[in-house]
């Protein structure tokens, strides 16, 4: 039977303390609590490609941890970003290189890993300062995401404010970075969370103010990365009127299946990808929670947990792709103000 350790990052008001542990066997959808690391606002967190380190983000910066083989943290060190703290992180394949994303100043940052995990100095920054595309709700980008591409040689940033995905080229040698293409979204519409699909063909975006998500064609040309627009959906059930943001999003192993949070809603909306590559809306139904920041699917495919930041839960769901159907497994978890969650297949 396989184990698992979830680490499940929060904001640190009120009872929170940390980054909370549960381990989990692969055939059941359910947590134990293992723990608490404490650490100031440690509200994404992500895991170096080979599972030895986790990163996360905090009031001082950035912070590292050595995981154990027993899915425990030992604490590395921190390291100042130069700006305010990002909102996400991404490492590159070789442990070499953090991308930190901030939405409050606008900035995205590259920052050197050393050989022992520990985070080392920044070798670039860019701080985007054109003002968003209305000005009486921005006036300033937001950087809301970042991640490598496939192949490494390119960085994906998610502007919020300027309704953009900034390309930039990455010299790895260096760590630095140079802008060369800009994908531009609809105006408002907020573009917030971008995945690749993993065989690596196709992006989905969600947008925040738009509630809708987006799904692109991605190939690497001459010239550099190709977006050819594809797909775009809604994330909401019919005739929903009230004050909603499209969240997260992930995709099943297979490639089969997105699912897409909102807030507002509190809902998840789960599509199919068909053979044409176009996004097939199976349901939209609620998470039992309130602000679902984070999903995450479980390794067979058929559970996820919804990571609800403002009841203070995570909640665990079965889903039935053929009848368009989730079902609630057992009753929620207490998490105190949970943001986010990654996971680590234990030896």
């Amino acid at each position: 039977m396989n184990k698992y350790r979830a680490y499940v990052g929060s904001y640190t008001r009120g009872e929170s303390k940390g980054i909370y542990m549960y381990d989990f066997s692969g055939d059941s959808p359910s947590f134990e609590k293992q723990g608490i690391v404490e650490i100031t606002n440690p509200s994404f967190l992500t895991l170096s490609a080979n599972g030895e380190y986790l990163y996360t983000n905090c009031d001082e910066g950035v912070a590292a941890f050595k995981v154990l083989e027993d899915g425990s943290l030992n604490y590395l060190n921190r390291h100042s970003v130069q700006g305010l703290r990002p909102c996400y992180l991404r490492v590159d394949s070789a442990n070499e290189y953090l991308i930190s994303a901030g939405y409050y100043d606008g900035k995205l940052t590259i920052s050197r890993l050393n050989p022992d995990g520990t985070v080392g100095d920044v070798t670039d920054e860019v701080f985007m300062k054109s003002p968003g595309s209305v000005i009486s709700r921005n006036n300033r980008c937001h950087v809301n995401c970042a991640l490598f591409t496939p192949d490494e040689k390119y960085i994906l940033a998610v502007d919020l404010g300027m309704d953009q995905i900034k390309v930039y080229e990455f010299d790895r040698v260096r760590g630095t970075i140079a802008l060369k293409d800009i994908i531009r979204c609809e105006i408002d519409s907020g573009p917030k969370h971008i995945i690749f699909s993993h065989d690596k063909k196709y992006i989905y975006l969600t947008h925040e103010n738009a509630n809708m998500v987006t799904e692109y064609a991605y190939s690497m040309e001459s010239k550099g990365p190709k977006f050819e627009k594809l797909d775009q959906q809604s994330t909401l059930p019919p005739k929903f009127s009230e004050d909603n943001c499209a969240v997260t999003l992930k995709i099943t192993d297979d490639d089969q299946y997105l699912f897409v949070t909102n807030s507002g809603d509190n809902s998840v909306a789960i599509y199919k990808i068909d053979e044409e590559k176009k996004m097939d809306k199976l349901c939209v139904l609620p998470v039992s929670g309130i602000y679902p920041r984070d999903i995450y699917l479980f390794p067979d495919g058929k559970h996820f947990a919804s990571i609800n930041q403002e009841s203070d839960s995570i909640t665990l769901f079965g889903v039935d792709y053929e009848k368009g159907y989730i079902c609630m497994k057992g009753k929620p978890i207490h998490v105190p103000c949970p943001t986010c969650i990654v996971v680590k297949k234990l030896k």
